[in-house]
């Protein structure tokens, strides 16, 4: 049953197949037919969500573990992983509670997704791209899963992490001269496009891309 739930099945259908399961079809053989049909994710992420107010990380990190290998970083994060921090998010601006459940959980993603964002032996691009969290920015989550979805896909990256101020993202690009340079800015005091004149002009020029919602969308 536990299987069926991690696959995406609801937990009332997942009973109903656990009682009538005859040990001819492997539960592996089973639960891997249904996660290539299953996209809408509500149930696995209420699921979680229970998961997450008992603090039961073992059970935390087994389904997301599984999604991860069946579906991939992508489909994980669009369809499980973003859903739930939202609800996680939700419960604690109506309540003021529970942000001890966010920080469990966060840190389970953080750890998952970090293993997952292998180092690549032969990579596509001949220079790793640059990832970094601009300014004071403290919110990295999406930035592990950005690195780990590239690293899924061949593709070699440098990270920076949290808070990388913009001498330094400079003086990388100046050394390494990455194709691409990703800047995540979650809260808008950090999404400042004025500081990115400090990038130096390269030449091939790297493809700069601008990530979250701290950015002013008109700039």
């Amino acid at each position: 049953m536990r299987k069926l739930v991690i696959a995406g099945v609801s937990p009332a259908e997942a009973a109903q197949r656990a009682r009538a399961f005859d040990d001819l079809t492997s539960t592996e053989n089973l639960t891997n037919a249904l996660s290539r049909d299953i996209t809408v994710r509500e149930e696995l992420v209420e699921t979680l969500l229970r998961a997450a107010h008992a603090y039961d990380r073992n059970f935390l990190e087994e389904v997301l573990k599984s999604e991860m290998s069946a579906r991939g970083i992508v489909n994980t994060w669009s369809e499980v992983i973003v859903p739930l921090l939202i609800l996680i998010g939700d419960e604690w601006a109506d309540s003021g509670e529970g942000i001890e459940t966010e920080h469990l959980v966060s840190e389970v993603i953080k750890r998952l997704l970090q293993e997952n964002a292998r180092t690549v032996a032969d990579p596509i691009n001949p220079r790793p791209v640059l990832l970094a969290c601009i300014g004071e920015e403290m919110h990295s989550l999406a930035l592990y899963a950005l690195a780990a979805a590239l690293s899924e896909r061949n593709i070699a990256t440098q990270f920076l992490g949290a808070r990388t101020p913009i001498e330094a993202i400079a003086a990388v690009v100046k050394r390494s001269a990455p194709p691409a340079v990703f800047l995540w800015a979650q809260l808008r005091r950090n999404g400042d496009t004025e500081s990115l004149i400090q990038l130096p002009a390269i030449r091939p020029a790297p493809r700069i891309v601008l990530g979250g919602p701290g950015w002013e969308p008109r700039q």
